[in-house]
């Protein structure tokens, strides 16, 4: 899935404090001179603290999706201005993470109209019609917003995904090794909404299998172990296949890697 358009959804308020000093001289004398407070006159009477400003509802929606409150915050951007293609795409990504990809696909469509030239527009629209099993369109999405953001290495990976749903394994991975050359951190990026991946299982240990690919590229050998852990799971791969493709050469002889290689094998016996 898709990063957000102007993506902070932390509400972060910031707090000045002020702090005055004030020194008292006092003179030394034979008859000691009383403390008298003056009277405060109409100029010097304290003024009422100025009222907070409230929220925006695309604030106030903002701070509901950092909380996971996505039917919430589909409300308060309801109430935003419908003419900033930023909040159609917020809202677009909250419809989408409760599951209803027809009010997604319809905000991500009047944000893409309001801003034809997003590519986080372009990316969501993508993820709507892969979630939807719609693989020819969401590829065109994907490569409408590489033409506007070539060197996104989410709209890469979100691609490489899409062709490997396709079963155009070897292009799926050319796109994956793209998205780590930009990004080589990509694999590992939590910090956005995450959607649920709608390919089969078969399918997903394709995925999984070419994730560990790009994560031994991206010097992360857990995370490489993790994602073979599940495409043998899902049946898409065996020990031999790993041991002898070229790419896991970096796991042999860590401890994960062994233990999960003999565990499989012993399974298949």
């Amino acid at each position: 899935m898709s990063r957000f358009d102007n993506r902070s959804l932390h509400a972060s308020i910031c707090i000045a404090a002020l702090a005055s000093t004030c020194s008292l001289a006092m003179c030394q004398s034979s008859t000691p001179v009383p403390l008298v407070v003056a009277p405060q006159s109409n100029a010097q009477k304290a003024v009422p603290p100025e009222p907070k400003p409230q929220p925006t509802p695309e604030q106030l929606g903002d701070a509901l999706m950092a909380h996971q409150r996505y039917q919430a915050a589909i409300e308060a951007y309801k109430k935003a201005p419908r003419t900033e293609p930023a909040v159609w795409n917020k809202l677009g990504i909250a419809y989408q993470l409760m599951f209803d990809l027809t009010d997604a696909k319809q905000s991500y469509e009047k944000a893409h109209k309001l801003d034809p030239k997003n590519s986080n527009v372009l990316n969501n629209l993508g993820t709507v019609y892969d979630a939807l099993k719609q693989y020819r369109n969401a590829e065109k999405m994907y490569h409408k917003a590489l033409k506007i953001e070539p060197h996104s290495a989410l709209i890469l990976k979100n691609l490489g995904t899409n062709l490997l749903a396709q079963h155009k394994y070897e292009k799926g991975w050319q796109q994956y090794q793209l998205a780590i050359k930009y990004d080589p951190n990509i694999f590992q990026d939590t910090s956005r909404p995450r959607v649920e991946n709608p390919a089969s299982v078969s399918d997903r240990g394709a995925m999984n299998y070419y994730m560990a690919r790009g994560c031994v590229r991206a010097g992360m050998p857990e995370r490489a172990i993790q994602y073979l852990r599940m495409a043998l799971n899902e049946g898409y791969t065996n020990p031999k296949k790993i041991i002898a493709d070229d790419e896991f050469a970096t796991l042999h002889g860590l401890p994960a890697f062994e233990e999960l290689l003999a565990s499989q094998t012993q399974k298949r016996q």
